[in-house]
């Protein structure tokens, strides 16, 4: 019996092959030079703004951008964090980001209602859907990155992981895309900017977990 047991053994594992940990170092190296390449399709098929090439930061530009940048690294780093499921983990610091970044959206509301129908115009509303649909598609090449890193793994909760993978997606393409924008009024961002982000939440919530289940 001893004998079966251990030709049993030696058969069940005579096939394996080692693989390599599931690193944070190495997953969010791969979501950030998606990020990268991101960033140059920008600038090779929109351009950069005037203000950024030369150095002029406006305020509400750098607050806007940094924090969906933020947003896009927590997600990110959730994300991959959950491609490697083990007692104890948590997936709750994405959230705080999540909650800064909701202030643009806020403030955007606030601002609208003091200004009233003034606030929106059909041009910026225009310019606004363009941001709107670049910043969702130019978060696709992140969204791969992370799906790949996701198949990789054993994520125990697809459509959380599915969410936070469209989250972090819209983020880094809105992010990018803020550099073409030259809107930096509070109402065009904090609506049309963060539309792009919600947009590509719901897409990945419905779309990634099909992909990534095991």
């Amino acid at each position: 019996m001893s004998r079966d047991s251990n030709s049993l053994i030696t058969e069940l594992v005579g096939g394996l092959k080692p693989v390599r940990p599931l690193r944070l170092s190495g997953g969010l190296s791969f979501a950030l030079a998606g990020l990268g390449v991101t960033l140059a399709a920008v600038a090779l098929l929109f351009g950069f703004r005037a203000d950024v090439l030369a150095g002029n930061f406006d305020p509400v530009f750098l607050l806007a951008t940094g924090l969906f940048f933020l947003l896009g690294l927590a997600a990110s780093a959730t994300v991959i964090v959950m491609s490697r499921p083990h007692v104890g983990s948590d997936h709750s610091g994405w959230r705080w980001a999540a909650a800064m970044a909701a202030l643009l959206p806020i403030a955007a509301i606030i601002t609208g209602l003091k200004r009233g129908p003034a606030a929106m115009s059909a041009a910026g509303a225009g310019h606004g859907l363009d941001c709107l649909i670049a910043g969702s598609a130019l978060g696709l090449l992140v969204a791969a990155a992370l799906v790949w890193w996701l198949r990789r793994g054993a994520p125990t909760s697809p459509e959380r992981a599915g969410l936070l993978t469209g989250i972090a997606a819209g983020s880094f393409g809105i992010f990018a895309f803020s550099f073409h924008c030259q809107y930096n009024d509070i109402v065009h961002i904090g609506l049309w900017h963060g539309l792009a982000v919600a947009v590509s939440a719901g897409l990945g919530r419905l779309f990634v977990p099909r992909l990534i289940r095991w």
